[in-house]
């Protein structure tokens, strides 16, 4: 039996080899066409989408118009007027006093007809800057927009790059009576939502630490050392620092005291304690957080040392946070705008104060009225005669303008999948019955 085993090897190995020899007419046609595979290849990565960008379909992008409208129309009833800024500019205007932050996060192109440089807007905000310029005049302007931003990066872990940025700003008003009018505006345009979140808001004031810095005569890399510090929350590094700082036991007061509005000033230096500019913009963090509480029965925490917006912000900034959210939806606070006129006036700074969100993070914590869909009977509508068509296309268009969406089917198998009613014919005539 070994024998007869061994004589057998070599003839099973050179059918093997025979059959291997001979390519089948499937792996000729895979051979001899490659590029099929690399269509298929190129196909499927062409559907692929860049990190941070996403498709928003079906019910999400309903809600999300839905929520648009809703929201813009409730802005204009109070009174701003609504602006659509072209998602393109010249850096020169788009870019002109903006943070090294918004520089990053601005796409850059050539244009083609010109050769200079254009940025894909990552913010709205510069672009009210420039349309208040231009048509404000000097006295109290209200805007609102809303519209897609394009960001280089994403904001957050799992943040999106193309934002629907709606917003609001107050152009022309030093007092904290804009500020208080926005923060009302928020609210109400979010309590006419079916929202199931409330909203905490996390209140700051730049001023403080700006003016503390201008008595300090704080060189540019102190501070940025001091805000880092304080972005870190590193209070035994921060105390360290300070020790060698003019006036470093305010600035170390601010990061332990800072949350507690109440007793901040008594924890300040006398010199401190006695500046106007600082008792204003506790007294302003004090008011706005005690109208909050009262009218609002708004969550308010305090941080005086939130300065993300240090070199673009001058006074109150805040910041909403939905639930448990780590980053947040509503961004808002004081800046200085460009002065309306001539040239000479251009420079000139003019007050305001706005919020921005984006619009995307509602559908989350939204719920729209469930549809009422209904299907025209396709064997009704097949068999009808003229007549009762036009009779027809008259009840769709009642029931459109009720509300309802109304589908007229192609053929017996066009039925969506979220029928609720059918219009039937029955005896002549169109009925609506329920599913």
């Amino acid at each position: 039996m070994s024998v007869s085993s061994d004589s057998a090897k070599p003839a099973q190995l050179n059918t093997t080899n025979k059959t291997l020899s001979q390519p089948t007419e499937n792996s000729v046609n895979s051979n001899s066409m490659p590029y099929l595979n690399s269509f298929a290849s190129d196909v499927a990565n062409s559907w692929l989408l860049p990190d941070g960008v996403v498709d928003v379909l079906f019910e999400d992008a309903h809600k999300q118009e839905v929520l648009r409208y809703q929201l813009t129309q409730q802005l204009i009833t109070h009174g701003y007027q609504l602006v659509n800024p072209p998602m393109i500019e010249f850096t020169e205007s788009l870019l002109s006093d903006a943070s090294e932050d918004l520089k990053r996060q601005t796409f850059k192109i050539i244009d083609q007809l010109t050769g200079r440089l254009m940025g894909l807007r990552a913010d709205i905000t510069p672009q009210i800057l420039r349309i208040d310029a231009h048509h404000g005049g000097t006295g109290i302007a209200r805007y609102c927009y809303a519209g897609d931003v394009i960001h280089t990066l994403p904001s957050g872990l799992f943040g999106s790059r193309t934002p629907l940025q709606l917003g609001a700003e107050i152009f022309g008003c030093a007092s904290l009576a804009a500020d208080i009018e926005l923060i009302d505006v928020l609210f109400s345009m979010l309590n006419k939502l079916n929202m199931s979140a409330t909203l905490h808001i996390d209140l700051g004031h730049v001023a403080i630490f700006k003016r503390l810095a201008e008595l300090a005569e704080l060189s540019s890399h102190d501070a940025e050392q001091l805000m880092h510090l304080y972005a870190n929350k590193n209070l035994p590094e921060l105390k360290r620092v300070c020790k060698s700082l003019p006036m470093g036991d305010d600035f170390y007061a601010l990061a332990r005291f800072g949350h507690d509005i109440e007793n901040l000033l008594a924890k300040l230096t006398a010199t401190a304690q006695q500046d106007e500019t600082i008792v204003t913009a506790i007294d302003e963090l004090q008011r706005l957080k005690d109208h909050l509480q009262q009218q609002w029965q708004c969550a308010v925490s305090i941080d005086v040392t939130e300065l993300s917006g240090y070199h673009y912000h001058t006074g109150i900034v805040f910041n909403g946070y939905i639930n448990n959210e780590t980053q947040p939806l509503v961004r808002g606070g004081r800046f200085d705008g460009m002065q309306s006129g001539g040239q000479l006036a251009a420079n000139q700074p003019r007050e305001a104060t706005g919020f921005s969100m984006d619009v995307s993070r509602l559908l989350a914590h939204t719920e729209l009225e469930a549809p009422t869909v209904v299907l025209v009977d396709f064997q009704s509508l097949d068999s009808a005669a003229k007549e009762q068509k036009q009779i027809l296309i008259q009840q769709v268009e009642s029931l459109r303008q009720q509300g309802y969406r109304v589908v007229l089917p192609l053929s017996a198998d066009d039925r969506p999948t979220d029928v609720t009613h059918r219009l039937i014919s029955v005896d002549n005539q169109w009925q609506l019955q329920a599913l």
